[in-house]
């Protein structure tokens, strides 16, 4: 069944404003300490959605590298062909599968990332044999995603407020085993990294607006808790029920995100 709520683009959007809004820490700053780009590497950003990273690396190398970005929705290419104008179209955008065989020649990459997308690949080790194919030498990956103790207060509130099971999620379920596992059997070295980053909210509002955006952009993963727009709306009700006692009661609510940074080196 069909659900009409926002575009997942929209979704996805939000929730970035809110993390960039109401966190304690900047993951961006953090990642850029962690991998060391150079000016004049050329850089893949697998999974690039609306071009976050690709623009991040162009700003932070002042320019001087060969970036391209590849994703699999047109409507999230369009946002980052769009914002690209704004660099004179510096950056290179391709629609990329990554559960497909990628269009790209062998040993091409100095670096590649894949932020917060490795975990929806349907075939791990294909999607990771492939990111390692297009690297050169000695070139790296960098992925990030949720650890298993990612966000609890979220799924506590939400548990609290429907008295159901949370389905398993692709992220922290998939990330810290199968695509750590899959990374360390095809790449010489890999170091694991923990972001921890804070999100405090005063009012119950940004949590709820951050929670909606969550179950409507990844709505097929929670298809035991709403069918329609009108049993989402009613969890929607339960959970702000429960997001504004716990607020009365404590203060604030501080879901803390825990991010894996995974770095390969080929």
């Amino acid at each position: 069944m069909k659900i009409d709520y926002q575009e997942t683009t929209n979704d996805l959007l939000k929730r970035i404003d809110i993390h960039n809004k109401y966190g304690g820490r900047d993951i961006d700053a953090w990642m850029l300490d962690l991998i060391q780009l150079k000016q004049g590497d050329k850089i893949l950003d697998v999974g690039c959605g609306a071009g976050k990273q690709c623009f991040s690396y162009y700003k932070h190398l002042k320019g001087q590298a060969n970036i391209t970005g590849g994703d699999v929705s047109d409507e999230l290419l369009s946002e980052a062909k769009e914002e690209n104008h704004k660099y004179n179209d510096a950056v290179t955008f391709m629609t990329l599968n990554f559960n497909r065989p990628f269009d790209l020649p062998e040993n091409t990459f100095d670096f590649e990332s894949c932020c917060f997308a490795i975990y929806y690949a349907e075939d791990i080790p294909f999607t990771i044999r492939e990111m390692h194919r297009v690297l050169k030498p000695g070139g790296r990956l960098f992925t990030s995603g949720p650890m298993p103790t990612n966000k609890q207060l979220f799924y506590d509130v939400i548990r609290e407020a429907t008295g159901k099971t949370i389905p398993p999620m692709p992220g922290s379920s998939r990330y810290e085993s199968q695509i750590l596992a899959s990374m360390r059997a095809t790449f010489s070295k890999v170091d694991v990294h923990v972001f921890e980053n804070p999100l405090t909210f005063e009012s119950a509002e940004p949590f709820i607006e951050y929670t909606r955006a969550s179950l409507s952009e990844d709505r097929k993963l929670w298809t035991s808790f709403f069918k329609d727009k009108s049993e989402f709306e009613d969890i929607m009700n339960k959970i702000k029920t429960v997001a504004e006692k716990r607020i009365k009661s404590d203060g604030k609510l501080v879901m803390t995100k825990v991010v894996g940074g995974f770095l390969a080196t080929k």
